[in-house]
Order: C-alpha cells, then structure tokens, then sequence
C-alpha cells in the first residue's frame, strides 16, 4: 500500500490542563498510526495568539505533525478530528515532490539562505 507524506497544523482548546493536551496529542498521534499511518515528527508550538476568535477564545494550543499514511486514512482522521470538542481546527497539506525536497532540506539544515542573501545585498548598496 502506498504512503503518502502529509503535514497537519491542528489547534486545541487552549484551556485544557498540560495532561490533557499531550493526552489527546498522543490519541491523534495513536489515530494515524491506527489508520496505517506511521509519524515522522511531532512540533507542539504550544499557546498562541489567534488571527481572530473562535468559540469566543482568543488563543490557542497549536500543534503541526509530519506523518505517513496511505489517502483512504486522511477522511478517517479528518472526520475524528472535526468531532472532537477539543480540537477547534486543523489543517492536513500532501506533500508533492517540491515540498518534499524542501522538507527534507530543512531537515538537513541545508536549506538555501536566498532572502538573508538578498537583504545583505540591499544593505551594501545603501552603503
């Protein structure tokens, strides 16, 4: 069976105790490797500001998750995910063959510097 690469971007309720949250991290986490999906890497970023509201809350728990998983497995997910309470919004991306390298670049800390590159020389010829 084939496995695509995604990542997902899911934002908690932000009032949910820290026992809570990785709790229910590692039951979405347990929902993809259920669905014979495999995770790659896990980044919780944690509280943040929201751009605007969302059931009256301002802020929220944000998550963003890199995984393997076969395409009949993300509308199983993406369903559990759009029940749950806790879970005010989420966000799944498939990775095409440019995101991939890009990923993999960052990955190895070998990702061009293009727009450090360009600013350097704005200052340079401002001097």
């Amino acid at each position: 069976m084939k496995k695509d690469f995604y990542e997902m971007t899911y934002i908690l309720n932000p009032v949910l105790e820290d026992e809570k949250l990785s709790e229910l991290v590692g039951h979405i986490n347990k929902l993809i490797e259920d669905n014979n999906g495999e995770i790659v890497d896990v980044d919780e970023w944690g509280v943040k500001k929201l751009a605007y509201d969302i059931d009256k809350k301002s802020t929220g728990y944000y998550v963003n998750l890199y995984f393997k998983a076969p395409a009949e497995a993300i509308g199983m997910i993406e369903r559990n995910l759009r029940i749950h309470d806790d879970v005010m919004r989420y966000l799944t991306l498939k990775y095409d063959s440019k995101m991939m390298r890009h990923y993999e670049l960052r990955a190895k800390g070998e990702l061009p510097l293009f727009f450090e590159e360009e600013a350097e020389e704005k200052v340079e010829e401002e001097d």
